[in-house]
């Protein structure tokens, strides 16, 4: 059932213009908080989002953005800006409501349909409007917080529900602190995770894995004093990849998360793309503190299920150090089976 639909969009429209509407009077050439853009052209970039979005739908987009954009006609004031933002806000909002519940358009967070670019739209006016208004010293601005709820649902399945939902969504998008949780350096929503029946997994593009690998927590919040060593290095994996070429979006590295509480409880994911075989090699880490759960072996079964929709793989690996019982349970309650043995470990393989 979607979570988001049009009257999500005309509702975060309706609460941001009338809040900027306060703020009208003042210099939007100033650059908005946090960013390099202006007042101005973030206002902009909204309207240029809410109607980037609703092409996607209606031109049923299956990769990249329609090649336009929307701008402001030179000298446009600020109440100018905000008519741009109420009209475009309300082509995303009949694009939404036309979008059949089948229909999938391309994000690079995530393919998604109309109820994800609702969403999408409505992170993009709510974030931004603080942006502007934290810029002209307005700091007291709290949108409605069941439209806060609702994107948090729909697009952070990895962010902590304990609190208020906008000071969780500001913490989301790389805003603020959360509940002892330090101010993200890398952040990004996701539109189309893999879901299982506990967990959510997410996946690491290039920039969180790059965070990830370089110290950081790779946009999420961890459980048990994690990320562990190995998550790590699958982030340099992804990053290495992308650097050379190699990088395919989906088989590369992701962060299991909790579904109950948004915490990340490991890591799992390719060590690259499927070779010229149709084969791909996998890998899994769980922290310290969440061992024992069947986390590791929830989350292999749901990556495997997603991988095995894809028409170039055939078949998964595994490898796993002699000594490692647990591990060797994980994969062999996955569904793999023993094809061998050599000095790096037991090799394992799962088909079609």
């Amino acid at each position: 059932m979607p979570i988001m639909g049009p009257q999500d969009i005309d509702e975060a429209v309706a609460a941001t213009t009338s809040a900027l509407r306060g703020v009208t009077d003042r210099d939007w050439s100033v650059p908005a908080n946090g960013l390099e853009w202006s007042c101005h052209d973030t206002a902009v970039h909204i309207a240029d989002d809410f109607t980037g979005y609703a092409t996607q739908l209606t031109g049923r987009a299956t990769h990249g953005y329609a090649p336009f954009e929307v701008v402001a006609a030179p000298g446009t004031t600020p109440d100018g800006l905000l008519r741009v933002l109420e009209a475009t806000g309300g082509l995303l909002a009949a694009a939404v409501f036309r979008t059949p519940p089948d229909v999938r358009a391309w994000h690079p967070y995530g393919v998604a349909g109309g109820d994800g670019f609702a969403a999408m739209g409505v992170v993009e006016a709510l974030v931004h409007t603080h942006d502007i208004l934290t810029a002209h010293g307005v700091h007291d601005w709290q949108p409605p917080a069941h439209l806060c709820a609702r994107v948090l649902e729909r697009l952070f399945p990895h962010v902590p529900r304990d609190g208020d939902p906008w000071r969780a969504l500001l913490w989301a998008t790389g805003r603020g602190e959360l509940g002892g949780l330090p101010r993200l350096g890398a952040w990004q929503w996701f539109a189309d995770p893999i879901r299982s029946e506990r967990l959510v997994l997410c996946e690491l593009g290039p920039r969180l894995a790059a965070d990830l690998h370089e110290g950081g927590s790779g946009g999420f919040a961890w459980a048990g004093g994690g990320p562990e060593e190995g998550t790590r290095f699958s982030g340099g994996m992804v990053v290495r990849a992308h650097e050379a070429g190699t990088y395919r979006p989906g088989w590369g590295a992701y962060a299991i998360v909790r579904a109950s509480d948004g915490r990340a409880v490991g890591g799992i994911g390719f060590h690259a793309a499927p070779g010229a075989d149709g084969e791909a090699e996998v890998g899994y880490d769980i922290v310290t503190a969440e061992r024992g759960k069947g986390y590791a072996t929830e989350a292999l079964r749901a990556l495997a299920g997603w991988a095995f929709t894809r028409p170039e793989l055939t078949a998964l690996r595994a490898t796993v150090e002699q000594d490692n019982a647990p591990s060797h349970a994980v994969v062999e309650r996955a569904g793999f089976t023993r094809t061998g043995a050599s000095d790096d470990g037991v090799r394992y393989r799962l088909s079609r």
